[in-house]
């Protein structure tokens, strides 16, 4: 249930971050380039020079295979005299969704420096100290590495309209004193992520961009142009598993890009010349008797690396035992993407289970409610 109060979330996205500056000693924004982070950038902005905060520390993990219109923006963005770019361009493994022989993309990996999609930044970040190689566990170290003894947050724009996980996520326990939305980064530390504009919708992220001037991704307008669905942009890099699409048009909107990004990764070129193939099927191949067979078949015959194949057949039983088939058509689909992108880790199917509510580990709720 949504309540509504007497002020804009323009307004409500300044508060919180007013108090975020007010409660902790260091502030970083999450910046990707995309439009949620563009909206919690310039509010962070306002902010810090109300404070004197400035100048404002912005964060980017650079993986390489980026789309050279964010990079353009980023170079903007990190060039402000107001902005203090934290433009992390080290080694990092990133899985690669496109290939089930070449599973990782080892960006900005200095022995293979004659092969990298493009040259480093002067103002960049290249070491990795943080222990990890892993993107997502680099937010989370960069901050440990850096700030062992004082209180850090960190703020991203994370919005509850794009996924049923995050609504729940965001709005159902404190995460620190009265705050629902964030995330415990490193509780004994004080170190905390925090997502100021979880309650706006895209028609607020373009009204405020609009309203106030601010300059943003061109991305998004070549993407409006070639008619792309405003909920199906994205800007990240364009091998990852929820990212595939992108590379379905990134032939023609940034060829350039595409010769790089397909010398440098196999697969690419397979997924951009299959389109809507590449994705879940629709309709059932008429030599097979139902999907499990489908599935299983594509298991057997796509997937070479035995590490993952027993990945797949691991959670595959755990899925078809947790949920009723009869009740949940697409799951199987599901299951059939994740071979199709070589998504062995099973990411995809946590957005499921997020659509479609897993209301305990054997799915016995899920299998009584059928029942009833």
């Amino acid at each position: 249930m949504k309540v509504y109060l007497n002020k804009s979330v323009f307004d409500a996205a300044l508060t919180r971050i007013r108090w975020i500056f007010d409660t902790f000693d260091n502030v970083i924004v999450n910046f990707s380039g995309g439009k949620d982070s563009t909206i919690t950038l310039e509010l962070a902005l306002m902010v810090a020079r109300e404070k004197n905060r400035l100048p404002l520390k912005v964060f980017f993990i650079d993986q390489e295979a980026e789309w050279e219109c964010v990079i353009k923006y980023i170079r903007e963005v990190m060039s402000r005299d107001e902005v203090e770019p934290l433009w992390l361009q080290c080694p990092l493994q990133l899985f690669n969704a496109t290939s089930t022989t070449d599973s990782w993309l080892q960006c900005w990996n200095p022995d293979d420096e004659e092969k990298w999609i493009r040259p480093r930044e002067e103002n960049s970040i290249h070491d990795n100290p943080y222990g990890t190689k892993t993107f997502a566990k680099l937010f989370t170290e960069y901050t440990r590495y850096h700030y062992p003894d004082e209180s850090c947050a960190r703020i991203g724009g994370v919005r509850c309209e794009e996924s049923p996980a995050r609504q729940m996520g965001l709005t159902t326990y404190a995460t620190f004193k009265h705050v629902t939305w964030g995330k415990i980064e490193d509780k004994a530390r004080e170190h905390f992520a925090f997502y100021p504009i979880y309650d706006w919708s895209y028609i607020d992220v373009w009204k405020a961009v609009h309203d106030n001037d601010w300059s943003y991704c061109e991305l998004y307008d070549l993407m409006y142009q070639y008619g792309i669905p405003i909920r199906e942009m994205r800007v990240s890099n364009v091998h990852h598993e929820t990212a595939v699409k992108t590379l379905f048009f990134l032939q023609e909107l940034e060829p350039k890009t595409w010769e790089r990004v397909v010398s440098r990764l196999s697969g690419i070129n397979s997924a951009g010349m299959l389109k809507q193939s590449f994705l879940k099927p629709r309709k059932l191949p008429p030599m097979f008797s139902n999907w499990h067979e489908y599935r299983d078949h594509l298991l057997e015959n796509l997937v070479d690396n035995d590490e993952h194949k027993e990945a797949f057949r691991k959670w595959f039983k755990a899925y078809d035992e947790r949920y009723v088939l009869e009740a949940h058509p697409s799951l199987v689909r599901e299951q059939i993407q994740c071979i199709l992108v070589n998504d062995w880790m099973a990411c995809r199917m946590a957005v499921f289970d997020a659509c479609h509510g897993r209301y305990s580990k054997t799915g016995k709720y899920l299998k009584d409610k059928k029942l009833k």
